[in-house]
């Protein structure tokens, strides 16, 4: 136990020491768009995740974070049922439709027109959509196990409660 304590402390005491490094923003401080401006290109299911129809998504990227960590596009699909998988932690807001989710746990839920989700990445879910969905997704890359363990770490020994998986 105190091995483990000795290394926690060692590893905070290490974030702490690290200079904090900021790069020159890859593109201006403000990104705004009007939904219609956004030029929509083809998104293609793949094609063993169709179960039925034949659902065609479309994808149009808002904005991208100077890391690349982070996303916002606009994503829209016709009627069909697919399995999807998130690479990344994704949050949707329903712009447009409706849209049957399924989650690898079973739990079942209908997402609507002004209806917030939340995906965790590395996950599967089955949408059936019937009728035309439009969204908007943020997504997040999910950080390496140990830098996530760090930052779990730090917060631990700083007294901070979870986030609920919000900042690792």
């Amino acid at each position: 136990m105190s091995l483990k304590f000795m290394i926690a402390t060692a590893a905070a005491t290490m974030l702490r020491q690290m200079p904090i490094v900021t790069a020159a923003p890859a593109q201006p401080p403000l990104v705004s768009h009007a939904l219609g401006d956004l030029a929509m290109e083809p998104c293609p299911i793949t094609p063993d995740w169709v179960l039925e129809g034949d659902p065609q998504a479309r994808i149009a990227l808002h904005s991208r974070s100077g890391d690349e960590a982070a996303t916002t596009a606009v994503w829209d699909c016709t009627v069909g049922t697919f399995r999807w998988h998130f690479d990344w932690d994704e949050t949707v807001v329903i712009l447009e439709g409706e849209v049957h989710v399924t989650a690898e746990d079973g739990s079942q839920r209908t997402l609507r027109t002004g209806d917030i989700a939340y995906f965790a990445g590395g996950t599967w879910a089955t949408w059936r959509i019937e009728r035309y969905l439009r969204k908007i997704a943020f997504c997040r890359k999910r950080f390496p196990k140990p830098v996530a363990l760090a930052y779990r770490l730090r917060n631990a020994l700083r007294g901070e409660a979870s986030s609920g998986g919000l900042a690792a």
